[in-house]
């Protein structure tokens, strides 16, 4: 793992090794999908790490004791649609009782702008850990977007979680949302003149939903 100012990359190496078979452009749909699902709780560790906690007195076979659990609210995940549910599935294995909520955007393929088309939040965003999950942090348009809208609705504790960033993206973050660290698998060079992210591993939704 190594740590930037506003940036965390997971250099461990299953996340490595998951990453790169996700790149490779002969890499069937399928198997995509369950690299991501595997990635995305990998990631979950890393961007979980620090939640708040307490304790809870139980008893065990064998004796009484003061047992650590998680304090407050449940967290929330919030997916950035659609490519987002990808990273959102595997999460949601390791903290099933989160709450979940949908961010619609889409970015113009001119502009390279995002289009919102739906939004749905859980509530008592204020008094939880919210955690956006997109697997592409690119121009960074649509995570600032999405950003907005979660703070517009009281939320104050939020993490970005991504499989990709290019450092387009992550400036573009860190200029409009500089309280929102940032967890990926990887920073790579650059953004193309499509505004991909280069060496990348192409549009994420398309290749986990086998679409065009």
């Amino acid at each position: 793992m190594s740590t930037l100012e506003h940036l965390t990359v997971v250099r461990h190496p299953l996340v490595q090794h998951k990453l790169t078979l996700m790149r490779d452009r002969d890499t069937p749909t399928a198997v995509f999908r369950q690299l991501l699902r595997e990635i995305s709780q990998l990631l979950a560790y890393e961007i979980t790490d620090n939640l708040a906690m307490t304790t809870r007195r139980i008893d065990t076979p064998v004796c009484p004791m003061d047992a650590p659990v998680l304090d407050g609210r449940k967290l929330a995940l919030v997916s950035i649609l659609r490519a987002g549910n990808g990273l959102l599935d595997g999460i949601l294995e390791l903290v099933p009782s989160a709450r979940v909520g949908f961010v619609g955007l889409y970015r113009d393929e001119k502009t390279l702008e995002p289009v919102q088309y739906y939004c749905k939040l859980p509530s008592e965003l204020d008094e939880r850990l919210v955690i956006a999950v997109d697997p592409m942090l690119a121009t960074g348009n649509s995570s600032v977007a999405a950003i907005d809208l979660l703070k517009q609705s009281g939320a104050k504790d939020i993490r970005f979680l991504c499989l990709l960033a290019a450092p387009e993206g992550v400036a573009r973050m860190k200029e409009a949302h500089p309280d929102v660290p940032i967890v990926t698998a990887a920073l790579d060079e650059r953004l193309d003149d499509r505004g991909y992210i280069v060496p990348g591993l192409g549009d994420a939704g398309d290749r986990m939903f086998g679409t065009k």
